[in-house]
């Protein structure tokens, strides 16, 4: 029982914000057969990317339109399971805590137009869904499932117009929809299990209305406009990694081919230490986007004068290794970088009293180069010969620097022809230099699958994330310093899994995805062209994610 509490307590302290032994070695498996049938409940951390959409009532969007939302998720589960046979049906209730912040530009039909700021922030989602599973595995050990059924997911979504408006509208209610999903669990002992699932979830279309804002007639001025109605339609997805313990289960039996291990969580005395090292390729794509505030007022954050939104795709190199000490210890880590191969940036504009109600230009292409870290130190809470679970703390350093050329106006040309005369994409107009520190907190499970493959998943919730930037509008000639000093502070989310095969005991190749998101909402301003304080307010948001190939190479018993 003292072990358990142990799992336990850990498990609920790396929650609160918001498997070490060999490798799979195509070991035989003694053929203990274990049934799921039984009540369960567990705790599960993971991430989920949202999106939702703002139809324009005036027309369709010249951009925009959609909220990109992403999260870090942690909550709680239970289950009951009936097997019968090869097949397992059940039903399971679950219920995370969110903490998803997004915005981007809305109802933009016309420069002509002053278009607004759509933001949409996530704070639970809960699901009540049927499970029907197979049996796979040696022992029986293995569940492959799929789910569906009910979601409900709480947020707040508000709608403000550009500079110099004050109007905005509010929509939040919670909403209902369905949700299917698909995962992996696997039995690590008699009343432990590990799973790793990805969830989607579509929650339809509700109402909301517009703010009332104004137009612009060439010539004539600015004539007001009523207030409008939009449908905004929601989905999600969702990926996340869970520890399920059965009611009346026995926390301290093992199965009987444990032999490989004295104990649940191996052997009290210390172990010779494995350590394996390897390289990868990343191809990923990136988002970056800074909101510039009318003002110093945290409050009045969304409601903007500009905004400039960074995409780019990237090629990169990394090398990664783990060690798994005695005392059930780890630590691992990666380090990287590469170039942007491809990357555009828009910069909007709100500066109706300059006669510019909306205003977009693009900027294409966008060069520079990202380079990454990160090292964790955690514990194995459970660990077998062929699966380990353990919760980390670590850090994040991520760099990304961006060259923006050439100017070409693609909204607002009659009224703001900032790139009436558009420039050739071989001159530098723009430049944003920006370093992200991240404190790491979260979950790392690897199962072995059998035949040699091996599933890893990692999910890190950043409760404390640093930004800082450096923009520089070259082009300027209208101020003195071109220079605008950046910071801020948020949270963010860190998502990875790897599929692996092991082609000899030694060396495995594989296959894996990554997503990262962090946002820097807190404190965030900057000192617009070097200007002293009071400073604007800069909400930051960045996002990377892609696949890569890798390859390993393992030592044992050092």
């Amino acid at each position: 029982m003292r072990r358990s509490l142990v799992v336990a307590t850990a498990l609920t302290a790396a929650l609160s914000p918001a498997a070490a032994a060999d490798l799979p070695r195509l070991l035989p498996a003694a053929p203990v057969q274990w049934n799921w049938t039984g009540l369960y409940w567990g705790a599960h951390v993971g991430g989920s990317f949202a999106q939702s959409q703002f139809p324009d009532p005036l027309g369709a969007s010249l951009y925009g339109g959609t909220v990109r939302t992403p999260a870090a998720s942690a909550g709680i589960q239970v289950g009951y399971n009936l097997q019968r046979g090869r097949w397992v049906i059940g039903a399971e209730a679950d219920i995370s805590a969110m903490n998803g912040n997004g915005t981007n530009t809305c109802m933009a039909s016309s420069g002509l137009f002053i278009s607004a700021n759509c933001r949409v922030r996530q704070d639970a989602l809960a699901t009540l869904t049927a499970r029907v599973g197979l049996v796979t595995g040696p022992g029986g050990r293995t569940l492959l499932y799929g789910k569906g059924g009910a979601a409900y997911l709480s947020e707040r979504i508000d709608i403000t117009a550009g500079n110099p408006l004050q109007s905005s509208t509010e929509h939040n209610e919670g909403r209902w929809g369905w949700t299917v999903g698909a995962g992996v669990e696997q039995a690590l002992a008699p009343a432990w299990s590990v799973k790793v699932e990805y969830d989607y979830a579509d929650f339809g279309s509700s109402q909301m209305a517009t703010p009332a804002s104004f137009a612009l007639a060439p010539g004539f001025g600015y004539f007001p406009t009523p207030q409008g109605i939009t449908n905004v339609r929601q989905d999600l997805h969702g990926v996340k990694v869970g520890l399920n313990l059965k009611f009346g289960g026995d926390t301290e039996a093992r199965f009987d081919d444990f032999h490989l291990r004295g104990s649940l969580r191996g052997q009290d005395a210390p172990t010779l230490a494995d350590a394996e090292i390897g390289a990868r390729v990343w191809y990923s794509f990136g988002r970056f986007q800074k909101d510039l505030g009318a003002g110093v007022d945290p409050g009045r954050q969304n409601r903007l004068i500009s905004r400039l939104t960074y995409q780019s795709t990237s090629a990169s190199g990394e090398v990664f290794g783990r060690v798994d000490g005695p005392y059930d210890l780890f630590l691992k880590g990666f380090a990287g970088g590469g170039t942007l191969v491809s990357g555009h940036m828009n910069d909007e504009d709100w500066i109706a009293s300059d006669g510019i109600p909306y205003s977009n230009t693009l900027s294409d292409p966008v060069k520079g180069s990202i380079a990454y870290a990160t090292l964790d130190v955690g514990y194995n809470l459970l660990r077998g010969p062929d699966y380990k679970f353990g919760g980390f703390v670590g850090y994040n350093y991520y760099r990304e620097n961006k060259s923006a050329y050439g100017c070409v106006q693609t909204a607002g040309a009659t009224a703001s022809p900032i790139c009436g005369s558009p420039i050739a994409n071989s001159v530098l107009a723009m430049t944003e230099n920006d370093t992200w520190h991240s404190l790491r907190l979260g979950f790392n499970g690897e199962l072995g699958l059998g035949r040699g493959l091996k599933l890893s998943a990692d999910a890190a919730y950043l409760p404390y994330v640093k930004m800082f930037g450096t923009d520089n509008h070259v082009m300027r000639t209208d101020v003195s310093d071109t220079v605008s000093p950046e910071r801020g502070t948020g949270q963010g989310v860190q998502l990875e899994a790897i599929l692996s095969y092991q082609v000899s005991n030694a060396f495995s190749v594989g296959a894996g995805a990554r997503y990262w998101a962090m946002w820097a909402t807190t404190n965030a301003y900057t000192n617009i062209f070097g200007s002293e304080c009071p400073c604007q307010t800069l909400p930051t948001r960045t996002e990377r994610y892609g696949t890569f190939l890798q390859a390993a190479y393992k030592f044992d018993g050092l």
